[in-house]
């Protein structure tokens, strides 16, 4: 199997080779920029199994970064890792694309840990082929595609973990909290709307043009993925 290619994007140099000497050190193939314009031409230019974005980046903010780098490529997976540390930094991070937040100062093998678990959820796997099936929605785990009606839907990484999520509990309310906490790995705060936000896009990528609704508003509640009468509406 080859080694699997990370990109770091961090200005304090000192952090940034102690990130790339520890993956090294693991298995790991590592490139590093120190600001973020070489961060998008690196990004641009090759193609990583993941990527390390700081936030505090000269030229181009690692937020800004994460927002460029989810135009061209939807799916690799992004590692916010910086010392701002607010749930709205968080949220913030999550909304620009990131799959997952890492506040410093962290421990390495904290890291590691996080990016191993990232690399699992979207490297597909050859044994035991599964999906995820309701209605014509077909959701291949191992490729980690999603089909409706035979048509091809891209999803960026967060995006098919929230629509996986809803699809194994389908038919039970699921609250705003419990989305927080599965997917984004925090706890739901009430001033945020990036849950209705990904919802939403969800619901223009999986809905919009079907007659079928799939994801539904309980309201007050949270949501529920369910199979509804054509035209129905989704509230």
């Amino acid at each position: 199997m080859p080694e699997p290619r990370v990109l770091i994007v961090e200005d304090h140099v000192k952090v940034a080779d102690s990130i790339s000497k520890g993956l090294e050190e693991n298995g790991f193939k590592t490139e590093v920029a120190y600001d973020g314009f070489i961060g998008k031409r690196l990004a641009d230019a090759n193609r990583y199994d993941l990527m390390i974005l700081d936030v505090n980046l000269p030229q181009i903010n690692g937020y800004e970064l994460c927002s460029e780098i989810r135009i061209k490529n939807p799916k690799v997976p992004i590692i916010m890792l910086t010392a701002l540390g607010s749930t709205d930094d968080k949220l913030l991070g999550f909304e620009k694309g990131a799959d997952d937040y890492i506040v410093k100062p962290f421990e390495f093998r904290e890291l590691l840990a996080r990016i191993k678990a990232l690399l699992k959820r979207v490297q597909p796997v050859t044994l035991n082929h599964s999906t995820l099936t309701v209605a014509d929605l077909v959701i291949d785990l191992d490729s980690k595609s999603v089909t409706r009606g035979n048509k091809a839907i891209e999803l960026t990484a967060k995006e098919f973990s929230l629509l996986e999520y809803l699809v194994r509990n389908k038919g039970k309310v699921i609250s705003k909290t419990d989305i927080a906490e599965k997917i984004w790995n925090i706890h739901f705060d009430t001033g945020t709307n990036v849950i209705e936000v990904y919802v939403n896009f969800l619901r223009k990528k999986i809905d919009k043009n079907f007659p079928v609704k799939l994801i539904h508003t309980q309201i007050g509640m949270g949501y529920i993925l369910k199979e509804s009468e054509p035209d129905a509406d989704q509230n």
